[in-house]
């Protein structure tokens, strides 16, 4: 199953460089790197990134993330991807730009991720 991160273009230019991440603010601190399913990736981009430019959209394989990845209750009692070690490159199947246009972010097609 493939779940998604979406990194400011600084964040993810920084995991590039540095290899690793503790994530954004908000998963330094919460204490976890904080991902979506499909399902849910619009409404985090609308919820968290509403109007912001420059955002990048990472797939990863929850398979290759071992035990380190729990699934917790979140928003409405939802289950949500909480990785609790640092973010590798090497973790990172994909990324690629996710642009906002018209004041909403467009994603990829394919990947099953609709609007919020």
């Amino acid at each position: 199953m493939e779940i998604y991160k979406i990194f400011r273009e600084s964040e993810w230019a920084q995991l590039r460089a540095d290899g690793e991440t503790t994530g954004a603010p908000v998963d330094v601190a919460d204490g976890y790197v904080h991902f979506s399913t499909a399902k849910q990736a619009a409404e985090t981009a609308a919820r968290h990134f509403a109007g912001e430019d420059g955002l990048m959209l990472l797939g990863i394989e929850a398979d290759r993330l071992g035990d380190d990845l729990k699934w917790e209750p979140s928003r409405g009692g939802q289950l949500f991807p909480h990785l609790y070690r640092v973010l590798r490159l090497s973790d990172v199947a994909w990324a690629q730009p996710l642009p906002l246009t018209g004041g909403q972010h467009v994603f990829p097609p394919g990947l099953g991720i609709s609007e919020a």
